[in-house]
C-alpha cells in the first residue's frame, strides 16, 4: 500500500518522532516546517489541528496527532515492518509499554519544566515546580533504563518503541536536563543517533526554526 503522508512539524518538537519514523520505513511524505508555538505562529493551524499541538500528521487523509501512536501506525499500516513488534511476538508487552512510556511518563514531565523555566513570562515562572518536574523525569528515566534489554528497549532489534523513547532522551539532552541522563542512556542515545533513519530525519528538519529553549 503507497503512503499519503503530509507531516506539519516543528524542529526538535514531538513530531520529530515521527519523521524519523518515516525516514526509518523510507515512506514519501510532505514536509511542513513551522516555528513554535504553531498555533500561535502559523496562520490557519488550528484548522488542521484543533488542539494546535505538534504533530499534526495526515495518514491518507485521516488526522492523528500523537507522536507515540504515528509512528506505530506507520509501521503497520504500511508494512510489515520489523520496526513494529506483532502481537504474537515475545516482545510484544515491553515494545507497547516503552512505545507509550517515551511520551506519557517522559517526554510530559519535561514539557512541565520547559514551561516554568522558557515559555512562562518572567512572572509567572515558577522555579520549584519546574524542578520538581526534572527531578521526576530524571526517576523515571532510571527507572526506565532498568528495563531495557541489551542495546534496544525490547524485541532485540530497534523498533518504534526506540524511536519514542529516543525521542525523550534527546529532549533531555537539548534542554539543559543532561545532569538527568545517565551515561547509560546517554550511550544508548548515542547509538540510536548514529543510525542513518535519524540523519536524514535531522537533515529534513534542518531549515526549520529551533525550539525556543
Amino acid at each position: 500500500m503507497s503512503a499519503r503522508v503530509r507531516l506539519y512539524h516543528c524542529r526538535d518538537s514531538r513530531s520529530f518522532r515521527v519523521l524519523w519514523a518515516l525516514e526509518e520505513l523510507g515512506l514519501p511524505y510532505e514536509l511542513e516546517l513551522m516555528a513554535f508555538p504553531p498555533r500561535a505562529r502559523r496562520e490557519g493551524y488550528r484548522a488542521i489541528n484543533p488542539l494546535g499541538t505538534v504533530p499534526a500528521c495526515l495518514v491518507d487523509g485521516q488526522l492523528m496527532t500523537e507522536s507515540a501512536a504515528i509512528p506505530h501506525v506507520l509501521a503497520t499500516r504500511f508494512g510489515p515492518s520489523d520496526l513494529a513488534v506483532a502481537p504474537h511476538e515475545p516482545g510484544y508487552m515491553a515494545y507497547m509499554n516503552f512505545l507509550l512510556m517515551g511520551e506519557a511518563t517522559l517526554t510530559f514531565p519535561q514539557t512541565i519544566h520547559l514551561r516554568y523555566t522558557r515559555f512562562e513570562p518572567p512572572e509567572r515562572r515558577v522555579a520549584q515546580a519546574a524542578e520538581d518536574y526534572a527531578q521526576w523525569f530524571g526517576s523515571r528515566l532510571r527507572n526506565a533504563e532498568t528495563l531495557l534489554e541489551g542495546d534496544h528497549a525490547c524485541a532485540g532489534r530497534f523498533t518504534m518503541a526506540d524511536i519514542s523513547l529516543g525521542y525523550a532522551v534527546m529532549l533531555a539532552l537539548s534542554i539543559g536536563l543532561e545532569e538527568q541522563v545517565t551515561p547509560g542512556m546517554r550511550a544508548y542515545f548515542e547509538r540510536l543517533s548514529r543510525r542513518e533513519g535519524f540523519g536524514r530525519a535531522i537533515a529534513a528538519q534542518a531549515g526549520g526554526e529551533p525550539l525556543p529553549v
